[in-house]
């Protein structure tokens, strides 16, 4: 009997050693995942730095290969003008009347308007 308990309990300490050892395996994967995505995500930002270095390089390349006497085939530029001319519609715009300028028809029938009057009953 007695080396049945002392198996029990060499099972419970074996048992808590097992759990502890699977917590300590899964904290390190999660530090190697984090550290994966960490350099990977580096990776992709330098990669994306030297797309544009490469891109300004090339721009930079395409204007000096056109000299200074050649210039690009169309530059848009606005002058002053542009902005302050009027503009033509094609139609008409509808001008809807306010209010104040409706005039108010005057009914024969009786006045329904409630009014204090010194001459009351």
């Amino acid at each position: 009997m007695a080396t049945e308990e002392r198996n029990r309990v060499s099972d419970g300490e074996d048992d808590r050693e097992d759990q502890e050892d699977e917590k300590m395996e899964q904290f390190f994967a999660l530090l190697r995942n984090f550290r994966e995505a960490r350099n990977k995500r580096k990776h992709e930002l330098k990669q994306r730095d030297e797309e544009e270095e490469m891109s300004k390089k090339m721009k930079k390349n395409k204007t000096i290969k056109l000299g200074d006497d050649e210039r690009p085939s169309w530059v848009p530029r606005f002058e002053w003008e542009d902005f302050t001319a009027e503009i033509e519609f094609r139609r008409q715009l509808i001008v809807f009347p306010t209010p104040y300028e409706k005039k108010q028809e005057e009914d024969d029938g009786l006045d329904l308007n409630l009014t204090l009057s010194s001459a009351a009953v």
